[in-house]
Parts: structure tokens; sequence; C-alpha cells
């Protein structure tokens, strides 16, 4: 399973940085003001990554090209 500091590296090649956190919550934004919210849980249920991957306009194949 993938930790959440991994998860916002492989968002990081894309564009976003992190604007914040709250909690256990990594927000991230990218320069078009686009923004993902990343759980930094040590597992994620596969449908909220899914989500976080489908939010930021990617399919799961381009996602995991990315790691």
């Amino acid at each position: 399973m993938l930790g959440g500091r991994r998860r916002v590296k492989a968002f990081g090649r894309l564009g976003y940085a992190v604007d914040h956190q709250t909690g256990s919550h990594i927000i991230l934004r990218n320069s078009a003001g686009r923004r993902l919210t990343i759980p930094n849980h040590r597992e994620l249920a596969k449908g909220t990554l899914r989500a976080i991957i489908r939010e930021a306009g990617m399919t799961s194949e381009e996602f995991a090209a990315l790691l």
C-alpha cells in the first residue's frame, strides 16, 4: 500500500505542491488553482484513491506510471 507522502510525491510530478496540512490530510494545489486532498494514512481504500486520481483528471494507469 502507498503511504500518504508517496502519493503526494507522485502528484508533485504533475505540478501539485503542498499548500497546507489539516490534521492527517495534506492539501495540494497546482498552478491552475485545482485542489486535491490526500489523506496521510498508511492504508487508503481503493475507492478513495481512485476518486482522488479521477479528481486530478487522470486514469489509474497514468497514476501508476508516475510511481
